[in-house]
Order: C-alpha cells, then sequence, then structure tokens
C-alpha cells in the first residue's frame, strides 16, 4: 500500500504557515509571470493554428489549476511551444472541435497516470531521447514561423515537413520588407533589451531595463504599427482582436467519425505533457531546493487539460521558462501561479483592445527567440565525444520528430534505447568454466544477466553432443539477474544432464534468480539437497557423490 495515491495538492501543505510576507512574495512574482505570459500565451496559440484569445484562456483555466492542483511549489503551467507542432497537425487534419476533445482524452490520460504512479518511470526516458525531440520540435517552431516573420503571402503552411519547405522555398522571394524590418527589430529587443540591466543606474532606469524583453517586442512593434501606419498583418486584421472576456463553459461540439481518431494525438499530448511538466518540476526542484509529488503533479495536470477545453482553452503543461521567471520573481507558494492566471484574467479585461495593433511578426520573432533558447544544440557537437549508440538514439530521434511526428519518434527512440540496452547487457554476460581438478567435475561460473537476450552465451552448455561429467557445478554467485526464459534455459540444461546420467548442483544465487527458481519450483526440481551457498559446498558434495558411485 506503499504506492496507493493520495490526493493532496502541494498548495494544502504550502498553506501551513502562510503569512502576510509570503503572499507579498507571490503576488508580486505572479503579476510579474503574468505579464511575461501574455505574449506568449498569444504567440502560441496563433503558431498553434488557433485564434490568440485561446492561449490566453488556456494560461488563465489550465495555469490556474495546475497551480492549485498540482505536485510542485513553484511551476507554472499554461500552453507550451512543445505543443506548437502537435495542435497544428491536429488542428489542420480533424478541426478544432476535435482538438479540444483530443486534450479532454489527453487529460483523462494524465490523471490514470498519475492514479497509477507512473510519473516516476516518465522521468527515467533516456535524456537522449528528451534531446532529440526536443532539438526537433525546436526546429519545427522555427520553421512554422517564417511565414510570419518574412510576411510571405501565404493563405496556410502545410503541416508536413517536406510540403511545408516545398511552399516557404516558393514564396520566398515574395516577402515582405516592412514585415522582415518589423521582425529584426522586434528579435533585436528580446535579444538586446535584457543586457541593457545595470544595478548601478538610477531607479527608473534600472526598473525599466528589468522588463522581459519578450514584452518590449510587442511594445516596439505595436508603437511602430501605430506612429508608422505599417502595413502589416496584425492580430486586428488577421483575427479582429481579443474578446473582453472569458467564454462560458460549453462542451465542444465534434463529430464522432472523426473522434476516433484523435485517440493516438491524444495519447501524444498526454505523454508531451508528463515529460515536459516533470522535467520542468524537477529543474525547479533543483533551483529552490525541494521536491515535487510527481503523482499529483500528472494528476494536476490532467484535471487542467479537461477543463480548459470547457473554456475555449487547448493542452497546457508546465513551462520552465515561466517556472524560471516565477522563482527569480521571489514565488514562495502555488499561490504565485493562481495569481499569475489570475493577472492574465485582468489584462484581458481591461486591456484586450489594446492588442489589436500588436504585430504577427512580433510574435514570430518571440517565437524564433524560443525556439533558439529551446533546443540544446550544442549536444550535436557533443555526440562526438559519445558512443554511436548515444548518436543513433538522439540523431534518430530528432530526425523522425522532424520529418514525421513525436509519437513516432518517442517510439523509436525507445525501441533503439531498448535495442541498444539489450546488446550492451548481453555483452556483459558470460560463461566461464573453471578447473575443477577433478575429471568427473565441471564448474561453470555465470556472470551478467541470464535474460532472452543473453541465452546464446549458454549455447554451449545446450549441446545435446557435448560430453558432460558426473557433477556439474553452476555458480551464480556473479549473476545479476535472471528473467523466465533464462530459467527455462536452465531447465533445459538440467533435463539434458538428466537424460546422461549427471548431476546438476547451483550455488551462490543471488537473491532475485534464487526467488524466481524457488516460485517455479525448478528448486525441488532439481532437489533441495543440489543448492548451495558456495562453490566449495558444492565441491564438496560433488566428491562425497562422486567416490560413492
Amino acid at each position: 500500500m506503499a504506492f496507493r495515491y493520495r490526493f493532496r495538492p502541494r498548495v494544502v501543505d504550502a498553506l501551513h504557515g502562510y503569512d502576510v510576507s509570503k503572499f507579498v512574495a507571490d503576488a508580486l512574482a505572479g503579476v510579474t509571470v503574468g505579464i511575461v505570459a501574455l505574449p506568449l500565451a498569444i504567440a502560441f496559440a496563433i503558431a498553434s493554428g488557433l485564434r490568440p484569445e485561446a492561449g490566453i484562456f488556456t494560461a488563465i483555466v489550465a495555469g490556474f489549476l495546475i497551480s492549485a492542483l498540482g505536485g510542485s511549489r513553484v511551476q507554472i503551467g499554461g500552453p507550451a511551444g512543445a505543443f506548437i507542432v502537435i495542435v497544428y497537425g491536429i488542428v489542420e487534419q480533424y478541426g478544432v472541435a476535435n482538438l479540444l476533445l483530443a486534450t479532454m482524452l489527453a487529460g483523462v490520460f494524465l490523471i490514470i497516470m498519475g492514479m497509477a504512479r507512473i510519473g516516476g518511470l516518465i522521468r527515467h526516458i533516456p535524456v537522449t531521447i528528451v534531446i532529440g525531440f526536443t532539438n526537433g520540435i525546436a526546429v519545427l517552431i522555427a520553421l512554422s514561423q517564417i511565414k510570419d516573420f518574412l510576411g510571405l503571402p501565404v493563405e496556410s503552411v502545410p503541416a508536413e515537413f517536406f510540403a511545408k519547405i516545398k511552399v516557404l522555398a516558393v514564396y520566398a522571394d515574395r516577402f515582405d520588407p516592412a514585415t522582415f524590418g518589423l521582425g529584426l527589430v522586434s528579435l533585436a529587443s528580446i535579444v538586446l533589451w535584457p543586457k541593457t540591466y545595470n544595478p548601478h543606474r538610477n531607479k527608473f532606469v534600472f526598473y525599466l531595463s528589468k522588463i522581459p524583453g519578450t514584452i518590449m517586442a510587442v511594445v516596439v512593434g505595436t508603437v511602430a504599427v501605430r506612429l508608422l501606419h505599417l502595413d502589416v498583418a496584425t492580430i486586428g486584421t488577421r483575427f479582429g482582436g481579443i474578446p473582453q472576456s472569458l467564454p462560458a463553459m460549453t462542451l465542444p461540439n465534434f463529430d464522432w467519425e472523426s473522434a476516433r481518431h484523435v485517440l493516438s494525438p491524444a495519447f501524444t499530448i498526454a505523454l508531451l505533457s508528463s515529460i515536459e511538466s516533470l522535467l520542468c518540476a524537477r529543474v525547479a526542484d533543483n533551483l529552490i531546493g525541494d521536491r515535487h509529488d510527481p503523482a499529483q503533479e500528472l494528476v494536476g495536470q490532467g484535471i487542467a487539460n479537461l477543463v480548459a477545453p470547457l473554456f475555449g482553452g487547448f493542452c497546457a503543461t508546465g513551462t520552465i521558462a515561466r517556472t524560471i521567471a516565477n522563482i527569480r520573481s521571489g514565488a514562495v507558494t502555488p499561490i504565485a501561479g493562481m495569481i499569475h492566471s489570475l493577472t492574465l484574467l485582468i489584462i484581458v479585461l481591461l486591456a484586450a483592445p489594446l492588442a489589436q495593433d500588436i504585430p504577427l511578426a512580433s510574435l514570430s520573432a518571440i517565437l524564433l527567440f524560443v525556439a533558439y533558447n529551446m533546443g540544446e544544440w550544442k549536444q550535436f557537437w557533443r555526440m562526438k565525444n559519445f558512443t554511436l549508440n548515444y548518436r543513433a538514439i538522439l540523431v534518430t530521434t530528432f530526425v523522425l520528430t522532424v520529418v514525421i511526428d513525436l509519437t513516432v519518434a518517442v517510439e523509436g527512440g525507445l525501441m533503439l534505447a531498448c535495442l541498444f540496452f539489450i546488446t550492451r547487457v548481453n555483452s556483459l554476460t558470460h560463461l566461464e568454466k573453471v578447473e575443477s581438478g577433478d575429471p568427473d567435475i565441471d564448474i561453470f561460473q555465470l556472470w551478467g544477466s541470464l535474460f532472452f537476450g543473453s541465452i546464446s552465451k549458454i549455447e554451449d552448455l545446450l549441446d545435446p553432443h557435448r560430453p558432460v561429467a558426473k557433477v556439474t557445478i553452476l555458480d551464480m554467485s556473479h549473476l545479476l539477474n535472471m528473467d523466465t526464459t533464462g530459467l527455462e534455459a536452465l531447465e533445459g540444461f538440467f533435463e539434458l544432464l538428466e537424460k546422461q546420467h549427471g548431476i546438476l548442483l547451483v550455488c551462490g544465487a543471488p537473491q532475485q534468480p534464487a526467488s524466481l527458481m524457488h516460485r517455479s519450483g525448478f528448486d525441488h526440481k532439481i532437489g533441495a539437497d543440489h543448492i548451495f551457498s558456495s562453490v566449495d559446498e558444492a565441491r564438496s558434495f560433488s566428491t562425497i557423490s562422486v567416490t560413492a558411485e
């Protein structure tokens, strides 16, 4: 019962001893992160093929629930760049209604995963696979933003990789100079503005320099559009603006014929959400010296993804950049994340009309910056320092993510990782014959792991034409573990010896192999008096047995 799930959000524990000073710290952090989250939420939604308010609604509803019901103390949830490619593909193929359905199904999967305490397993996905698909997603995000960054006259860019490259190449020479220039200025604002930070300047300049670069990119872009009357695509020209209220709770309309196709995308969303949220929570733990509850975190993520679509939102997860911003802003408890969502709600209620002139080129610049920082590009250079197996898994996962999709990439990466693991363990398994000094006694030492992938290492023992000694001692003291296939091979060896009137003695079996032999009845089959704790005991018994004959 130690693994029984208990619903206990982290905020419950955080409220013990909660006081005014902690609330002030959480409030300042929440407001700061709320402002940081606004342009990101809008950009992620537009890049995903949705209206800008979908990102804001996701950050408000899902962000609040993730903080209120999750298992991390400072994690911030909301729409994430990692979902852009997946969501865009679902919207293009099945429509927005089925995206909402897929998100809700993913929420159910996440709740089940949390209650089954699968979070600990997900966190052990090989780092090569995580790096591979993260870099792949970063490339796809960058590609998806070229259209708006350059102002290409394309209605929509295909989700499929090669089709996307073809369309971008065909229209590349028809880019809009004004849009491209605005995109470059916005990108420069994001990169260069934080470098103006100087604690020795006067207070006004000091606090001004602390404004995030993404906010400055939006401000610079919007001011440029208004003052220079630039004829570029904006939120107003493409979407008609952002509504000044939250939508009423409604069930999404969907077609049952196409709904059956969203099970696989829903699983992909759940898998990515679990990986991203738990990785983010681990990063947060390292920064604040805490330990999150992975089971509760997945349940919180699941509830958030189940509820957000009812208010026009889509899939959400833990976000590393906003979580780090939350920590650096002084957050103490999950209350900060809840205030971050309320801040976004207030902005929507009071300032939604101001979003009319936000240029899409500025939002594209933000996502290009996100994509660059999202990827672990140095890992490609560092691959030369690692094994061929490491390189094969990373590159395969990366290529499959870019060319096909994330689900296939993770499956392919895991398959390669399993094959390489089997090969590695197999290489560490071997059988050695030890000199016994007696022609009637054979002693074999078994090293490593006796499982389905290493049975070939004991094929010599199973050869029916091999002459056998009167007594065979099998030393298992160096055997790490054994599966049922390995046990079956031992049973075959015992039966082979029995046919040739030989005796099998087993000694030194560690706990796991010994337990398996006992549960299967193999120890009774060979006889309890033929099992020993050491080779010396088995040798003494062998000498007596041979002499008696």
